[in-house]
């Protein structure tokens, strides 16, 4: 494991050290809008943040937005099967809950369980993901300790033109995938409309020997557990000669998928998610921007056994696991007046009201149904020289857990030739979520507390034409962190600390594109009896290498990844052990607009968990045939 890392590192290493000889064309600073709430270029952020395109997300050809995300600086997966099944992000080392995830805007994931369904997302849908590390709770309220991830559905051009595209893919276990959308606009107006759908015969979830063991699914069912996906998006605005824009979203995606189960907790689920909202912009003078914006997520599930409706009141008293019930359906209603102020060259102040209601209907019965919270925010963003300084606070309002503060500073230094360096502090919260407190058969906890952190983090990057470095360094610690102890039963423990490193190494040399991360991790549980353990399923180090050449009309590329050990318990006595897997992809340009592509996932047919006791697909291939405009 170690070796692979140190290879990792010094193929990196190498790659940098061989560009200095290449000329290559200046690339442009990306804008991101998810770290400050506003329009600010990746140079000028003063926090970890990753960027993935629609050129990116074709390059890689991923199957869910997991292959996209697994390996990037701070981000772990772990996925309770193959394909569609269950799958959990750590950002940073923090719980699976405290990232904070939207779609255009729109803040998303089941109200019962509080974790957003990365596993429904279809990625055909997907223009681009913006990943921002650390606290955000002084900008977006609960859930943001760890971090925020926004995704934007693929957006209309604006060229005069209609563009159609396509794809159709298949590969191993059956797996089937299409999507066809339509896009077109013009100086004032655009749109983007798309459907899909996405199958596979799958993999046995769960391997052999869990019910024995009373771990992972409790049940021995070796079948394969399929997965199939329906969804579409559609989006579009209008910009008027004043700058006044008015635009909305949708995005639904549902599903069907099987696992490993039992009469008693299911063993199918259909699961419907779908993201609505608007947003309305406009100048009432020339420094003061008004943006109002509102939105509602969904999600739907249903659990059955073998096609037959699963009940949990059929007058049965055996135990349910947490996460299953026989039907759920949870919203979100969010609003939100966000004013940008200009009060000086150079110096932007953004000041904002949140409003977001919850909602859940189960036949579980949960004792309460409905949370509301309303929080009020501020940011002073200036630059100074080669000083930049931003200053955020934030106070919400939370009918069930009271008032909560929560702010942050952060102080970047530019110096010459591309290096800066920068300091931040943050604090955050996350309020249980109705499973935690709620969930019905002695499951839930009614005296849990809301979870409280505070992050610093030191970070020095620079970039070039052609390449680029940043290492950033943090300690996070958590007070009340909220985990399930050996009963499945939720509870606060005193503390926990996080302390990491990140980087990531990237160049541009002779027609090669390098890209590579790193994480090294201290996960620590600070709580009595398993002080000094690992939290579960987040390992220590992960490192992952993408490497890409283009050849006029055909393009090859790699991905290396590898993880380090982790455990699925708080006694750490479930060990995950550690693994690498190697990815190989080509694509070949047959005619203008028109791709073909390949790729071999996991080539080495490594067999690894990310769950204790869940299976993950071996050596699975793909091929696919894309018509695009982007394609040239």
């Amino acid at each position: 494991m170690k070796k692979t890392l140190l290879a990792a590192a010094l193929l990196s290493a190498t790659v940098t050290a061989y560009a200095a000889e290449a000329d290559q064309t200046p690339s442009l600073s990306t804008v991101i809008v998810t770290a400050t709430r506003t329009s600010i270029t990746t140079d000028e952020a003063l926090s970890s943040v990753s960027v993935i395109t629609r050129a990116d997300i074709e390059r890689l050809q991923p199957a869910s937005v997991r292959d996209l995300l697994v390996g990037l600086p701070g981000v772990s997966f772990a996925q309770s099967g193959g394909l569609g099944q269950q799958s959990s992000l750590f950002l940073r080392g923090t719980n699976s809950t405290h990232v904070l995830v939207l779609i255009d805007g729109v803040r998303i994931g089941a109200v019962g369980a509080g974790l957003p369904a990365f596993e429904q997302i279809p990625v055909d849908q997907i223009e681009r993901i913006e990943i921002v590390r650390g606290p955000r709770s002084s900008l977006y309220g609960a859930d943001a300790i760890g971090g925020v991830i926004q995704i934007f559905t693929r957006h209309g051009a604006q060229d005069g033109k209609l563009d159609p595209s396509l794809s159709l893919s298949t590969g191993s276990h059956s797996y089937a995938d299409g999507h066809a959308g339509l896009s077109g606009g013009d100086s004032h107006a655009w749109f983007n409309v798309g459907l899909g759908g996405q199958y596979t015969s799958g993999i046995n979830a769960c391997r052999l020997g869990a019910a024995e063991l009373g771990v992972a699914c409790f049940v021995d069912q070796p079948d394969n557990d399929a997965y199939r996906n329906w969804n579409g998006m559609a989006n579009g605005g209008y910009r008027w000669d004043n700058g006044t824009e008015l635009s909305a979203t949708w995005l639904r995606s549902k599903n069907f998928v099987e696992f490993d189960g039992s009469p008693y907790g299911g063993n199918q689920a259909v699961n419907e998610q779908q993201v609505a909202g608007a947003k309305l912009a406009f100048t009432p003078l020339d420094l003061w921007k008004v943006t109002l914006n509102a939105g509602q997520s969904r999600d739907d599930s249903t659990t059955y056994f073998q096609g037959v409706y699963n009940d949990p009141f059929a007058g049965t008293t055996t135990y349910f696991p947490r996460t299953q019930v026989g039907h759920a359906n949870s919203r979100r209603n969010q609003a939100s007046w966000q004013n940008d102020v200009t009060v000086a060259t150079d110096q932007l102040l953004t000041v904002g009201v949140d409003y977001q209601q919850e909602h859940i209907d189960s036949d579980t019965g949960y004792l309460k149904s409905t949370r509301e919270d309303t929080g009020v925010y501020a940011q002073y963003m200036g630059t100074f020289g080669r000083n930049e300084v931003q200053l955020s606070a934030r106070h919400d309002h939370n009918d069930q857990f009271g008032n909560h503060n929560t702010g942050a500073v952060a102080w970047g230094y530019a110096f010459d030739h591309g290096l800066r360096v920068s300091a931040s502090y943050g604090t955050a919260f996350h309020a249980p979520t109705f499973n935690d407190v709620y969930y019905p058969f002695g499951l839930g906890n009614p005296n849990l507390k809301p979870e409280t952190s505070r992050s610093g983090e030191l970070g020095v990057s620079q970039k070039q034409d052609w390449w680029n470095w940043a290492v950033n360094v943090y300690q996070t610690t958590i007070n009340d962190l909220i985990v399930l102890d050996s009963n499945f039963i939720p509870q606060n423990i005193s503390q926990a600390r996080i302390r990491g490193l990140e980087g990531q190494f990237g160049v541009n040399v002779a027609g090669w594109q390098v890209q590579s991360y790193f994480t090294l991790m201290q996960p620590k549980n600070r709580e009595g009896t398993y002080d000094g353990n690992l939290l579960p399923r987040r390992p220590e180090q992960t490192a992952r290498v993408d490497v890409d050449r283009r050849f006029d009309a055909f393009g090859v590329g790699a991905t290396f990844f590898a993880s380090g050990k982790a455990y699925d318990d708080l006694a750490n006595t479930h060990r995950l052990g550690g693994y690498t897997t190697t990815d190989l992809r080509a694509s070949y340009d047959f005619l203008p607009q028109w791709r073909l592509e390949a790729k071999l996932a996991n080539v080495f047919d490594r067999n690894y968990e990310t769950a204790y006791y869940y299976n993950q697909p071996g050596r699975t291939w793909y091929l696919t045939v894309r018509y695009s405009p982007a394609v040239r």
